[in-house]
């Protein structure tokens, strides 16, 4: 089969792409690529081990979101052929395209820590980037009294950036509620030199470490973990000097490293990263001008997160149907994210930025300031960007992401 448009992944970056394509033209031919029966809000799970959403609000039926009008392959790409415009299905069957949408996502490598894949779930080793293992974190918060709390963070690049220190601060907000915050020893484990990548945001989180009373540990890298002896080993940079230090906990919030796919890393597609190389603005590949990337599986340097898929799917969508017609990119990307830093139940620092670490910010500073924890933040993560992530981004609906004609004044 040749289809016009095929989209390797039905995730939130495929999803929208290909309800705003058939938005402006239902006439044509669109194929999703994704063998999964669950599609997941993410973005939720923060709030899953914070106990503030049930597992069930972030997670629907794979066949409840995809777009009516696309016909959905319930396979797994495996490989990607761009001088024949030809993907590789599980199954060994081939389907062509014209033009090629790569939106994967990422791999989760908890391997590339030593002991962590038979470590999760157990002895208070728990993770809020897994679905199932999100409300065995909130169990732990509840039930730990004393003892030592270790949250890490690896190396960039990773999804949603901001989510480590979520975990930690939520968790040092409900031990501070129930009295037993200073008797529990919370340390930070950064892989990073800086608390948050954008400097702006760095005070008002540093509020919080102070008022929490976290230990905060720069170039600190989680690299083996031994649930059994409750002991993590980080690899430690001191005067340029690397050096293994253990540390026992009671409970242990990792976030492992993360990689492209397989299917990417292994493709022409692939920079030296593994991740698709793409033109930072127009999100379209740089050595092949029918094939187009966004979401975690591309190789841009705008943070990875489910904001940035909202404001990128448009630009692919309007820049895919020129490619069908021969034509050159219409719309581009400026790098924009959003993070909202969950510092404490019912106040969020809601980091928005773009390339450069350049501030986005969406409302006016006197209607919500994003470098301060802010009420209204907290009311538009936990009420508001639900629904509109499930019943609008999903459905082609661009609030606020109207994609950005190249050339005209922002």
């Amino acid at each position: 089969m040749t289809y016009d448009i095929v989209i390797i992944g039905g995730g939130a970056a495929g999803i929208a792409t290909a309800a705003s394509i058939l938005k402006r033209n239902a006439k044509v031919s669109i194929a999703v690529v994704d063998a999964a029966r669950d599609h997941y809000y993410q973005p939720g799970w923060t709030m899953v081990g914070a106990g503030v959403f049930t597992p069930e609000q972030t997670r629907k039926a794979e066949a409840d979101v995809m777009p009516k009008g696309v016909e959905w392959i319930r396979l797994p790409a495996i490989t990607i052929d761009p001088e024949r415009q030809a993907i590789t299905l599980g199954d060994g069957d081939t389907i062509a395209y014209r033009v090629l949408i790569v939106a994967p996502g990422l791999r989760l490598a908890w391997e590339k820590i030593a002991g962590l894949t038979e470590a999760l779930g157990r002895n208070g080793v728990t993770s809020n980037y897994r679905y199932d293992l999100a409300p065995y974190t909130y169990q732990l918060v509840q039930g730990l009294q004393r003892g030592r709390a270790l949250f890490s963070q690896p190396p960039m690049p990773i999804k949603c950036a901001g989510a480590p220190q979520k975990a930690m601060y939520l968790s040092c907000d409900i031990w501070r509620d129930q009295g037993v915050l200073p008797a529990i020893d919370v340390e930070f484990h950064n892989a990073g030199a800086a608390l948050f990548g954008v400097a702006t945001y760095v005070p008002a989180l540093m509020e919080y470490v102070e008022r929490y009373g976290i230990d905060l540990k720069l170039e600190s890298n989680l690299v083996a973990v031994d649930a059994d002896r409750r002991i993590a080993t980080f690899e430690r940079k001191r005067d340029g000097v690397s050096e293994r230090v253990e540390r026992e906990f009671d409970m242990l919030h990792v976030v492992p490293p993360q990689v492209s796919h397989d299917v990417v890393a292994n493709s022409p597609l692939a920079a030296a990263n593994g991740f698709v190389e793409v033109d930072e603005a127009t999100l379209c590949h740089k050595r092949y001008d029918n094939v187009f990337a966004l979401g975690d599986a591309a190789g841009t340097s705008n943070a990875k997160t489910a904001a940035a898929a909202r404001k990128q799917a448009p630009v692919v969508a309007v820049n895919a149907l020129a490619a069908l017609d021969g034509k050159a990119p219409v719309a581009d990307y400026d790098g924009y994210g959003s993070c909202p830093l969950t510092v404490e139940r019912g106040k969020i620092v809601l980091a928005e930025f773009g390339y450069g670490g350049k501030l986005l910010p969406s409302f006016p500073s006197w209607l919500l300031n994003g470098t301060r924890p802010t009420r209204a933040a907290w009311f538009l993560k936990e009420r508001m960007l639900p629904p509109i992530y499930w019943q609008g981004m999903l459905k082609g609906h661009e609030w606020m992401a109207a994609p950005h004609e190249i050339g005209k004044a922002a």
